[in-house]
C-alpha cells in the first residue's frame, strides 16, 4: 500500500507507527534523507533519545540521553539538511555528507558545544533549536565505510565544529531521568561511538512534481 505523507502530519504517522509498531519503507538497504529513524548505541544497546527536560548544569539546554525502551516516540529524529547544503528528501545519505538530527517531538536539533557533560565531564550533546533552526553547533558528520550510508551498518557521527564523536560511556541518570544513559561527545573512536539504524520511516525518492517537496512516497508493510 502507498502512502502520501505531507509533511505537517509526518509527526502523527510517526507516533501511529511506534504505537502500532508498522515497518515503514523496510525495502531499503540505505538510509534517506527525510527519514524519521531510531539510532541505536552498539555498545550500550540504548537509542539516542531527548525530551522536554534541561540540564540542571552546563548549557542549561534539553538533554539528550540514551533509553533501553524500544517503543518510546521520544526517540525518533528526523534526517535533515543544513543551512548550507539541502538533503534531497529521498535521496541516500553519503558517507561523509553533514547533517542535522532534529528531534521530531520537540524539534530541536541534535547540538553540542564545549560545555561539560554532567556525569562524566565529557563534551556536552543537547538539543537546540526551535522548530528545527538552530545554529552551526548543530551540523554531525556520518562516518561509514562504503559510498552511502547503510541501514545494516553501524556508523559514527562527527560534531562539525568540535571534531567530537557522538559517543555513550554507560553513566546513568537519577531522577528525574533515572536510568537513561548520558550522551556526549568524545574526541577518539571507540566501540561507545558506534550507532546503527533501527526502527523508522524511511523516505524514497519523491514521484511528486515540482513545487510538491512536503510529500513523499513511503512503502507500508504489515
Amino acid at each position: 500500500m502507498q502512502i502520501l505523507l505531507p509533511g505537517f502530519l509526518l509527526r502523527i504517522f510517526v507516533l501511529l507507527s511506534s504505537i502500532c509498531g508498522l515497518s515503514v519503507g523496510s525495502e531499503l538497504s540505505f538510509v534517506t534523507c527525510g527519514s524519521v529513524i531510531k539510532l541505536l548505541n552498539v555498545k550500550h544497546n540504548v537509542r539516542l533519545h531527548s525530551h522536554d527536560v534541561r540540564y540542571g548544569s552546563g548549557s542549561g539546554q534539553q538533554s539528550v540521553t540514551g533509553v533501553s525502551a524500544v517503543e518510546d516516540s521520544n526517540s525518533y529524529w528526523s534526517i535533515r539538511g543544513t543551512s548550507g547544503a539541502s538533503c534531497t528528501r529521498g535521496t541516500a545519505v553519503k558517507c561523509g555528507q553533514t547533517i542535522r538530527l532534529t528531534h521530531v517531538n520537540t524539534g530541536r536539533n541534535l547540538h553540542s558545544h564545549y560545555f561539560a557533560s554532567p556525569l562524566s565531564s565529557n563534551q556536552e550533546v543537547s538539543a537546540f533549536g526551535e522548530e528545527g533552526e538552530g545554529d552551526h553547533l548543530d551540523e554531525w558528520t556520518v562516518q561509514c565505510s562504503g559510498s552511502v550510508w547503510k541501514r545494516e551498518e553501524s556508523v559514527r557521527f562527527r560534531h562539525k565544529s568540535t571534531d567530537g564523536l557522538l559517543s555513550v560511556t554507560g553513566e546513568q541518570y537519577g531522577r528525574p531521568i533515572h536510568g537513561q544513559m548520558e550522551v556526549h561527545a568524545m574526541s577518539n573512536p571507540s566501540q561507545h561511538s558506534l550507532w546503527k539504524v533501527m526502527e523508522g520511516v524511511f523516505m524514497k525518492p519523491s514521484e511528486s512534481p515540482a513545487g510538491g517537496r512536503d510529500f513523499a512516497h513511503t512503502h507500508t508493510e504489515f
